[in-house]
Order: C-alpha cells, then sequence, then structure tokens
C-alpha cells in the first residue's frame, strides 16, 4: 500500500499538473532544510539571550547590596570622628595705660654768643690790609683791619690848612676892632664903623671854630681807617677781603663777645604757649653726651617768622668753657599733657553690628571679647578713643580679622603676659 503523504502520491493525485524533475525536486529539498536551521539557530540565540540577562541580573544584587552596606559602615564612622580643636592663633596687643600728667618736648638749635657783633668801618675806603681770621681770639683794642689812608691824610691837610688861613683872618678882624675903638676915641670914626669891625671880628672867630670842627673830624676820620675790637670774643665770621672797597658801615668781621652763651631755637605755633621768660630747659649738647645742663628762657619772639612761622626763643645757657659756640644743642620742656582720648591704631578697630569695637584679651584665660568704643578723630598715631577702654585693658592690634568672641590666643609678645610692659597709648 502506497503511503498518500509522499511527494509522489502528490504528483499523481493532483491532475493537470506537470510532473518536475528531479534536480529541480532536490533544489527544494535543500532550500526547506536550510530554512528548518536557520529557525533552530534563531530559537537557540533567543534561549541563550535570555538565559544570560537573567545571570546578569542576579549577579548586580550581590554589587548593590555591597555598596550599600558599604555606605552605611562609613557613615556610622564618620558619626564616631571626633572633630579637632581650632589652633590658638597669636595676636599683638597693646596695653592701655594711664598717660602722664606732663609729656615732653624736644626743640634742636645752635649755641650762639648772647652779644654778636658786626663790625664794619665807619668811613668809606679800600681795605688795605685784614690783620685777623676766622676763630682768632682778640682783645678790645685790636686792629682787624686797615683801610688805605691816602684820601684821608689829604683831606685832613686840608682841614689843618683851613684852621691856620681862619685863625689869620681872625687875629687881622681882632686888631681892626681895637684900633677902631682907640679911634672913636678921638673922633676919628663913626660908630658905625667900629660895629662894622665888630661884626668882622665875630665871623672870623665864628670861621676859626667852624675850621676846627672840620679838622677834628678829619682828623677822627683818619683814625676811623683802622677797625678794632671793641670787646673781648672770637672772630666767628669775615666778611670782606683786602682791596675790596666798602662803604661806611658795610660789615666786615663779626666777633662774638665772651660771656653768656645761648640755643636759639624755632618752636611751632602749637606749642608757643608753652614758653615764657624765665623757664627752665634741659639742655643736651650732641658733641657731648656727658654734658648736661639747664637753661633759662630769656626772650620769646612776639610774632611769628614770616617764611617759617615759627617764633624765636633764646634760652641763654650757664658759662661753661666745654660749650662751643656753633655746636648743636638740644633743650627739653615738660609741658602739661591735654586729655583728649587714648590714640590707638587703626589696625585695633574693628565693626561689629555697625559700631567700632575692638578686641580685648583676657590674660586669665587668654580668649578676647568685644568691646564697643566711642570713636573721635584721627590722630598721628591711629584714633582717639574716647570712651570704651580703661587702663590696663589688653587691646588687640594684629590679627582681629580672624577673631571670634571667646576665641583662644596667645599673645605674640611675651612680655605683656609676664610683667605687663608695653608701649604706653597716648593720651
Amino acid at each position: 500500500m502506497s503511503n498518500i503523504n509522499s511527494p509522489e502520491t502528490h504528483a499523481v493525485a493532483r491532475p493537470g499538473r506537470p510532473k518536475r524533475s528531479a534536480a529541480v525536486e532536490s533544489a527544494a529539498h535543500e532550500t526547506s532544510v536550510t530554512a528548518s536551521a536557520l529557525k533552530q539557530f534563531a530559537r537557540e540565540e533567543t534561549e541563550m539571550s535570555t538565559r544570560h540577562r537573567a545571570i546578569r541580573r542576579w549577579s548586580v544584587i550581590p554589587s548593590v547590596a555591597l555598596l550599600v552596606g558599604a555606605g552605611l559602615a562609613l557613615s556610622a564612622c564618620q558619626q564616631q570622628v571626633v572633630r579637632a580643636p581650632e589652633p590658638v592663633r597669636p595676636v599683638r596687643v597693646m596695653k592701655v595705660e594711664a598717660s602722664a600728667a606732663t609729656r615732653e618736648i624736644d626743640f634742636s638749635g645752635s649755641v650762639k654768643a648772647r652779644h654778636e657783633a658786626d663790625l664794619g668801618f665807619r668811613v668809606a675806603g679800600k681795605i688795605a690790609e685784614r690783620l685777623v681770621n676766622i676763630g682768632d681770639h682778640v682783645e678790645p683794642g685790636t686792629v682787624l683791619a686797615r683801610l688805605d689812608t691816602n684820601d684821608l691824610d689829604l683831606a685832613l691837610r686840608s682841614a689843618e690848612a683851613n684852621v691856620n688861613s681862619a685863625n689869620a683872618r681872625l687875629e687881622i678882624a681882632q686888631m681892626q676892632l681895637q684900633r677902631g675903638k682907640q679911634l672913636i676915641g678921638k673922633s676919628f670914626i663913626t660908630q658905625s664903623e667900629v660895629d662894622q669891625r665888630q661884626t668882622e671880628f665875630n665871623e672870623a672867630k665864628a670861621a676859626l671854630d667852624a675850621a676846627i670842627s672840620a679838622r677834628d673830624e678829619a682828623r677822627n676820620q683818619a683814625g676811623y681807617t683802622d677797625l678794632k675790637a671793641d670787646a673781648a670774643g672770637v672772630v666767628t665770621n669775615i666778611r670782606a677781603e683786602i682791596g675790596q672797597v666798602v662803604s661806611a658801615g658795610t660789615p666786615v668781621v663779626v666777633v662774638a663777645r665772651d660771656g653768656e652763651k645761648e640755643v636759639a631755637i624755632a618752636v611751632p605755633e602749637n606749642e608757643i604757649r608753652f614758653f615764657k621768660p624765665g623757664d627752665k630747659l634741659a639742655a643736651h649738647f650732641w658733641a657731648d653726651d656727658t654734658l648736661a645742663l639747664t637753661g633759662v628762657v630769656r626772650e620769646v619772639a612776639g610774632s611769628a617768622d614770616a617764611t617759617s612761622r615759627t617764633f624765636a626763643v633764646r634760652v641763654s645757657l650757664p658759662d661753661d668753657p666745654r660749650v662751643r659756640l656753633g655746636t648743636t644743642a638740644t633743650l627739653a620742656a615738660n609741658v602739661p599733657t591735654e586729655s583728649t582720648g587714648i590714640v590707638m591704631p587703626l589696625t585695633a578697630l574693628s565693626e561689629r553690628d555697625g559700631k567700632p569695637v575692638v578686641w580685648v584679651v583676657d590674660p586669665n584665660n587668654q580668649t578676647v571679647t568685644p568691646r564697643t568704643v566711642e570713636t573721635q578723630a584721627f590722630a598721628p598715631g591711629g584714633v582717639r578713643i574716647a570712651q570704651g577702654l580703661a587702663p590696663g585693658d589688653l587691646v588687640v592690634t594684629a590679627g582681629t580679622q580672624f577673631m571670634t568672641p571667646d576665641k583662644k590666643v596667645r599673645v605674640a609678645d611675651p612680655a605683656l603676659s609676664d610683667d605687663g610692659k608695653s608701649t604706653v597709648a597716648t593720651r
């Protein structure tokens, strides 16, 4: 019995379709086998992909669990970490102290002789000799310089000749007067002629007196050709040389008289009220540190200098041979202190809640506390504090930007924490 499902049966059962060749039948069979193989491969790939996804899914779960566990462990460790204490910051402080009742002010000046004269000739002429130099010590009557005397000698001789001429005219007038008095007794001349002769005699006598005065003046001028010192002293300057023509009164030699010396200083307007004649000042000298004298204010200028706007003050010094003219002296005066507030540097001020504050160090526990202060005007050393500080307070002057209330600090200057020494804040 034949199989109805075989190809041959299908070929017989389907009338009207032509029978296929063996080659065609073989190609169709190979195509069918290839399609079946492709479908089988696709099914296997799908099953393998599904298994791989499942494996990856289950492999991720342990990793996630491990990460979560590590996070929980790290959180627990962080909760157990103790925060390290803040470092103690070093600061620089200034100790506030009560100001003294007086303050010292210093002025420098040069030592001068109290009496110093610019000596010059009393007549004009040409300098023929200069007999002294700077630094020479002279005595009264010492010739310092001399003029050419030719012109003055001629003037003196002319004046003497005028005296002789006037004397001769006076003798003639006197004889005429005597003769007239004799003749009038004999009525040879009239009284008017006698009066005329008397007038001539008077004129001749007056002319003689004038000639004598002119001669004496010429003699004096001839003596003025020698420039002499009028007191003992030291020559400090020479202002004319040999051959120079000078007029009467032109300074030629400067002589500082021996005796009292003084220091000339220039005091500004804001300090002149502290200087009065008779006040005592301490004098120190740059040339000799061991020399210390006490000077007395002798003179205070009544008006300020037009250029420097300072007042000239002269301080007399006691007679001491160690003090030389021209040396530099420093005069110190103690004047009252004006209480206008404590001066603190600008670096000590901070702002807190819109108000100026300073940071005060507690020396017991070495912590800082803000303290509100009241400021005034600026001062040369910083700013004046009117209220808020008291003597003994330690105020932070450097490092205020890092300060917080009750912050631990370390004073940078050991002297302040040991014996309390510091710069005194000026009031």
